[in-house]
């Protein structure tokens, strides 16, 4: 009980900070000229990451220098990041939706083990020819889904208004990722019956496949 509620806990104050992250995403980029917390919630996330390669990098010391030396020249031309946070923002909305059609892509290449396939895998250890197959038509399907996304969102910020792009890019990407995870359920319950794993089973077999080295071949018959 103590666990379920413990869970719900956490699956709340995660739904609310994301909530939040889009609302102050969209108020920065779009509604304000100047925001120097909307261009450091911007940046936050490639700094994360990059710090998080330093400290795995065996040039620790070096990385850690690169790093200093990034975060000054960003010192130096910060006024100017502050009066362009759209350009942050649309930035990393693009370059997030090409990495993840990269990495869904990458993996239907022949040798390779489609991703969702993968994180099939990982959750039920042996998978049918008819769910491989499936897997790897879902896989097409999201490489297709962030292709699209970061498609429309290079149109909207070229030709559109900001307005439009950031309504699109910080309010509306993450329910449209939700419908497809929905839509993805509904239609593997009459695809594959058998298979009834939640979204949450799911994203816990895909930490576990990310941490994971290479790809195994699909053997479908």
């Amino acid at each position: 009980m103590r666990a379920g509620l413990a869970r719900a806990g956490r699956g709340l104050a995660v739904a609310v900070v994301v909530i939040a992250w889009a609302a102050i995403a969209h108020y920065t980029s779009a509604l304000v000229d100047e925001s120097s917390w909307g261009a450091l919630l911007a940046i936050a996330p490639f700094a994360a990451i990059a710090a998080g390669f330093a400290w795995q990098s065996p040039r620790r010391g070096a990385m850690f220098a690169l790093l200093a030396a990034g975060s000054f020249a960003l010192a130096l031309v910060w006024p100017t990041l502050a009066h362009n946070v759209g350009w942050l923002y649309f930035v990393q909305h693009v370059g997030t939706n090409v990495l993840l059609a990269i990495g869904f892509g990458r993996t239907l290449a022949a040798g390779r083990e489609p991703m969702c396939t993968r994180i099939a895998r990982a959750m039920h250890g042996t998978i049918s020819p008819a769910l491989a197959r499936y897997t790897r038509q879902v896989t097409i399907a999201w490489t297709v889904f962030f292709i699209a996304t970061a498609a429309i969102s290079c149109a909207l910020f070229a030709f559109g208004t900001l307005e439009a792009w950031s309504t699109f890019a910080n309010l509306l990407t993450m329910p449209l990722v939700g419908l497809m995870f929905v839509a993805e359920y509904l239609v593997r319950l009459k695809v594959v019956p058998e298979d009834r794993s939640s979204i949450l089973d799911a994203f816990h077999a895909y930490r576990r496949a990310s941490s994971t080295t290479g790809t195994a071949p699909v053997n479908e018959r």
